[in-house]
């Protein structure tokens, strides 16, 4: 079922997350978070954004959630994206459903842009955005850096 985030989903969604932080490039993020900064963040997100949950048997299976892409003015009609699933619900459909609620939630707020940023060597989220009608638009070589390894970030971008 894939509802509208609430509070009390602060706990799940950072396990979740964490496991991105400590495990993966998924994110550039290299310190675990804390619920409360969990739930400030699904706040302050949600307050303005699209924020959404796909519960499975009582568990949070994964969320996804809009935000601003730039601070300028300019650039309130786009949106950046990003969506993490926990490992047992990977390779289900789950995402595609949550994406797929997210852009129709997008469009229906009147945004015009989705911008995904993705970790290069993350070949499955990019193949993922691809299927839901992203394109590349930019690749950035040696932004960040994670585990001891200069990464690349590409670009996505969905006209909604």
């Amino acid at each position: 079922m894939i509802r509208i985030v609430t509070i009390d989903d602060a706990s799940a969604i950072t396990s979740i997350y964490n496991e991105y932080i400590k495990n993966s490039t998924a994110t550039f993020e290299t310190k675990t978070i804390s619920t409360e900064e969990m739930q400030q963040r699904i706040t302050e997100i949600s307050s303005e954004f699209p924020y959404l949950v796909d519960e499975r048997d009582g568990k949070i299976a994964g969320y996804c959630y809009a935000h601003k892409w730039k601070e300028r003015a300019a650039y309130r009609h786009t949106i950046e994206t990003s969506i993490y699933l926990s490992k047992q619900y990977q390779g289900k459909g789950i995402g595609t459903e949550l994406m797929n609620a997210l852009i129709k939630s997008c469009r229906v707020q009147g945004y015009h842009t989705a911008i995904a940023c993705i970790t290069a060597e993350n070949k499955e989220s990019c193949a993922f955005h691809e299927r839901l009608g992203f394109k590349k638009v930019s690749h950035f070589k040696e932004v960040g850096m994670k585990f001891g390894q200069w990464l690349d970030i590409v670009d996505y971008e969905l006209i909604l």
